[in-house]
């Protein structure tokens, strides 16, 4: 129960100060100050809202997969003990990142901001670069034999259509 607790507290401390706040929060206030332009499009500003709010369930959904399945978090430097192949971890490898590219981009549309188009670029560009130079060799040497049957079952950025099952049930 301690190492639950100690994964919540860490895990919420990296999603607050750490990536998902800079990146989220941080930035789009910088830049922003979080103000929708006058007279923006309904349809904007709804299509933006939809979309952080649909990039945020992929990114909670996985930090509790990372603590709970995983018993880890999200910090590289106290990863899961388990590789996590469960949820939409199923769909998509990277299902966090994939919520925040798309929160970004929903952040971007609702305060109509090119600063914030940018950021997602540099983001995408950054994760990219991330996942393939330092996450997927590490997961490919902590756990050989499992990531590389996952690794051919699910695609790193574009979700599968059906849920991948390991074990053909």
């Amino acid at each position: 129960m301690a190492s639950i607790r100690r994964s919540i507290v860490v895990s919420v401390l990296f999603t607050v100060f750490g990536g998902p706040g800079i990146v989220l929060v941080l930035i789009p206030w910088l830049v922003t100050r979080f103000r929708i332009p006058p007279g923006q499009p309904v349809a904007l500003r709804d299509a933006g809202a939809i979309l952080i709010a649909t990039g945020l369930v992929p990114l909670f959904e996985s930090i509790s997969r990372f603590i709970l399945v995983g018993r880890g978090t999200l910090l590289p430097t106290m990863p899961t003990e388990q590789l996590v192949v469960s949820g939409l971890y199923r769909y998509v490898r990277n299902p966090m990142y994939v919520g925040v590219l798309t929160a970004i981009a929903g952040e971007a549309l609702l305060m109509w901001s090119g600063e914030l188009a940018i950021e997602f670029v540099a983001a995408g560009v950054a994760f990219e670069l991330f996942v393939r130079l330092y996450e997927e060799p590490r997961l490919a040497r902590r756990f050989p034999e499992e990531y590389d049957e996952y690794r051919c079952n699910v695609r790193r950025w574009l979700p599968r259509l059906t849920p991948w099952d390991r074990y053909g049930i």
